[in-house]
Parts: structure tokens; sequence; C-alpha cells
């Protein structure tokens, strides 16, 4: 039997846990004795799962505080462990759990019955998907049992929008009168950036000598070494930035136009569209000129095809030129 003991530092407060794990000796910090004799409880039943097979009851706010600190440590992205907790305080708020014990099959459909008569079912999916990733941290650490299981809705899939080439032409036009617009624009739809990682693109970034851009991903927290860029986008580039005054860091030094944005696309015909619809025009004549999904969903970093080819790409002309490639002349 591996026992875990609960200890105090000197002159630190608070109480610490110990135990050892896999050969080395491990610890936690808690503020009161109780907290720390209650965890001590927890691990001793987790050490010994080969003595012990039922689940362990633990305290609903203490499930998601500790959800919270391991996906911290295993360096899980600030923004998805704030979705993943959004999503079990709307379960805390439809179906009201006290303890992990309480995390039930019924539970759970309550939630997704509940749930669906609030949001879409877009949402919705996004809701299961994230109570999905809790619910295997819990069942792993057994404050939950297996077999419990959540599926997602069926959502009809949505054309994809992307713009034609003439379409292109005209935005750019429109948008000249504002360079650093313009200059926006470009990037997005050459190299399939999302705005927020345009918006923090630094002089030094750019490699005018090999048309590269070196960025990091914002979103996924990982990016590409060197990001290629059109060589004719280089040379917009390097004379734009002849242009900027000495001593400015970052690309652009004005904030991204919501209205001079929605005046263009109002004038180009598009007022639907949305700046996002840039990076997936990107993609779309990517597919159109026979570039693989695989080529495509690296430059987007997308982490599946199934993304770069659902959402992102628009193969509608990709089929068109698949079925004019049929000798249909000589049949007839």
């Amino acid at each position: 039997m591996r026992k875990p003991w609960v200890y105090k530092r000197k002159n630190i407060k608070g109480w610490w846990v110990g135990w050892y794990e896999g050969g080395k000796r491990k610890a936690k910090a808690l503020p009161s004795k109780a907290l720390a004799e209650h965890f001590r409880h927890i691990k001793y039943t987790q050490l010994n799962s080969d003595v012990f097979t039922s689940v362990v009851d633990f305290d609903w706010y203490q499930m998601t505080e500790e959800y919270r600190q391991c996906k911290q440590v295993e360096g899980l992205v600030d923004a998805s462990i704030y979705e993943v907790l959004l999503t079990l305080r709307h379960f805390k708020r439809m179906v009201g759990p006290d303890s992990s014990k309480q995390i039930t099959q019924q539970n759970l459909d309550t939630f997704v019955l509940k749930r669906s008569e609030e949001v879409g079912k877009n949402t919705l999916n996004k809701d299961i998907r994230n109570l999905h990733a809790f619910l295997n941290w819990a069942v792993k650490n057994r404050f939950v049992a297996s077999g419990l299981e959540i599926k997602k809705v069926k959502v009809p899939q949505k054309p994809v929008i992307a713009l034609f080439p003439q379409q292109i032409r005209n935005l750019i036009k429109l948008v000249s009168k504002y360079p650093t617009l313009r200059l926006r624009v470009l990037l997005a739809v050459t190299t399939g950036l999302r705005r927020g990682d345009i918006e923090a693109i630094r002089i030094g970034d750019i490699h005018f000598d090999r048309n590269t851009i070196t960025i990091r991903n914002r979103k996924a927290k990982k990016a590409m070494a060197e990001r290629p860029v059109p060589e004719q986008i280089t040379t917009e580039l390097s004379n734009y930035v002849a242009m900027l005054p000495d001593g400015q860091e970052l690309l652009f030094a004005d904030r991204f136009s919501a209205k001079k944005w929605e005046k263009i696309r109002c004038k180009a015909g598009l007022p639907d569209l949305k700046f996002h619809g840039l990076r997936k025009t990107f993609a779309s004549l990517l597919a159109q000129r026979g570039v693989s999904t695989a080529v495509t969903q690296r430059l987007l970093e997308h982490s599946t095809p199934q993304l770069t080819n659902q959402v992102y790409t628009n193969v509608d002309p990709v089929l068109r030129q698949a079925i004019n490639l049929l000798p249909v002349a000589e049949w007839l």
C-alpha cells in the first residue's frame, strides 16, 4: 500500500501533501489542513487503484479547480481551459451537481436537452466536446465512473463562402485608399493568416531576402518556422516598411478599423463578408489550383484535414473542373 502524508513546511503558509509515484517524490500545496487531509484521502485511493475499484467522491468546485491546474501544467492554452470551465458552469447551472458522483448518464442527457433549448447546434456541440474532454480527465483520475456517453448532435454542413478572383481584385481596388487595411487584406488572402496574427507581425519577423514571415500562432501557440509569402507581397511589404518612422517595431501602428472594413465590403457588394472569409478564400483558391489538402492544412496550421476540407475550402469550382474533364464530346 502506498500512503501519502500531510506535512507543514517551515515559514511557509499552507499545508502540503507528499507521496511517491513512479519512483519520484511529488507534493501538492493546499491552503488548509482540512483540504490537505481530503486530498490525501483521494490520492491514497488513486495510488492504490489496484486495491480500490470504486470512484472517489470529490467536491464539484474542487474537481473543476483540480482540472484547471492540471491542464495548466500540461500546457493547454488559457483560452481553451476557459472554454471548458465555461461549459462546466453551464452544466452546474442546469444540472446542479455537488460532487463527482452526481455526474451520471441521466444528468448528462438532461444537460444536452436543456442546453439545446438555449443555443444552436454548433454551440451545443462545442459544449459537448468540452464536457467530453472533462469526463475523460475525470475518469482517468477515478472521479467519475467509466462508460458515460455524450454524443454530438448532427449539424447540416454549410457551404463555404469564398471570393472569386474578380471579387478579390474589386475588393483590393476599393481598399486602396486605406494603405494599412489594403496590406492587411493582401496578407490575409495570400498567406491565410488570422487577423490577430497579422496584427502581431513585427518588422523583424519579415525576411525580405527569403520571402518569408516568422510569426507565432496566437490561437494554437505554435507556428511554422518561416511562412512563405509571394514575392509580390514581399515587395509590397518592403515599400510599406520604407515609409515607416524609425524605431517602429510593429508592422501596423494603427488598429484594425471595423467601420472602414464594413464600408469597403458593402461597396464591394459583399455585406456579409467577414475578414476571416479571406482565410477561407485562401484555402479555396489553393484547392482550385490543385494544391493538396495536406499542404493547405499545413499552411493554415489546422490539426486535422477534415477541418480544412469541410470548414475552410469551397470545392464547388473543383467539382465543376472535375466534371468538365469527362470526354462527353467523344461519347456524343
